[in-house]
């Protein structure tokens, strides 16, 4: 390799590694309530007490390996500078050090230790569901979700506004204005490719239990500020949970690569209060 070629992949790394951290420094306050952010590298705002705990577990996960990264780095740079050829014309003869061996093998599972201790209990909490209030059964389908309400007998189909790449502007206005009445939190802007005709309304500090199932292939139903994330299998039943703290609106989709509209499936939950959520059941019968 000449010295020019060298030089300049160097160069390029230089100027991809600055970009990058261009790109996070402007996207670190581009964290929103419940919605993907544009440049946003962080997680979404946590609106449960799991997605709290999953969010500071991976904060404490993202220091520890920049501290290694930062620290594998910098013996690289020192070998690289001190043990090379030519500051060292002849090279040491020894191949073992037991204590550094000791050490390497002893910290890294000393690292591990700490992030079983605090993954199981986090695993164990996540999974293991206190007695529900309501429950809500999601089905998907190619490519829309429906849901269902068994304790008060509410079922719906839920379409993403923009469910076909055709969609054009206009068309798009017109489901939004449809649309819009039936929401209960009002929005300025409705969010291209992830609104909604018929959100999914829950209401805060009530436990939901969500069974999810598929009608045909598989998909995933995700919410990344509920940490709500499930496979739905055709022929199977699979189980989640979460309490949501605060009223908000909570974006999610299809995070199963299910086919060609999988990028067309949008969900979207209303968290409201208990009295909203009473006069919303009861509007959803009169109307049914």
């Amino acid at each position: 390799m000449s010295t020019l070629t060298f030089e300049s992949n160097w160069l390029k790394t230089i100027r991809v590694f600055a970009l990058g951290l261009l790109a996070v420094l402007v996207s670190v306050p581009a964290r929103a309530e419940g919605i993907p952010m544009p440049w946003g590298m962080w997680l979404q705002h946590p609106a449960t007490e799991i997605s709290t705990r999953v969010y500071n577990f991976h904060n404490l996960l993202l220091a520890i390996i920049t501290l290694i990264v930062i620290f594998v780095f910098a013996l690289l740079v020192i070998v690289a500078v001190r043990f090379n050829k030519r500051a060292n014309p002849v090279p040491a003869t020894f191949t073992h050090h037991v204590k550094l061996e000791i050490i390497w093998t002893v910290v890294p599972c000393i690292i591990v230790l700490i992030i079983a201790f605090i993954s199981f209990p986090l695993l164990y909490a996540s999974e293991k569901m206190p007695a529900p209030d309501l429950t809500l059964k999601v089905t998907g389908h190619q490519w829309y979700w429906s849901y269902e309400y068994p304790d008060n007998n509410i079922s719906f189909d839920s379409i993403g506004i923009w469910n076909t790449p055709e969609v054009t502007d206009a068309q798009a206005a017109a489901a939004v204005k449809d649309a819009e009445p039936h929401w209960l939190i009002k929005e300025d802007q409705p969010r291209r490719l992830l609104e909604v005709d018929n959100r999914v309304v829950l209401p805060v500090g009530k436990v939901v239990r969500v069974d999810i199932t598929g009608a045909d292939v598989l998909h995933s139903w995700f919410v990344p500020s509920l940490s709500a994330n499930r496979m739905a299998v055709t022929g199977r039943v699979n189980e989640i949970w979460f309490k949501i703290d605060k009223p908000g609106l909570y974006f999610g989709q299809c995070s199963m690569i299910c086919g060609t509209g999988h990028g067309y499936m949008p969900i979207v939950i209303e968290g409201v209060t208990q009295d909203q959520y009473d006069a919303w059941v009861v509007s959803k019968k009169s109307a049914s």
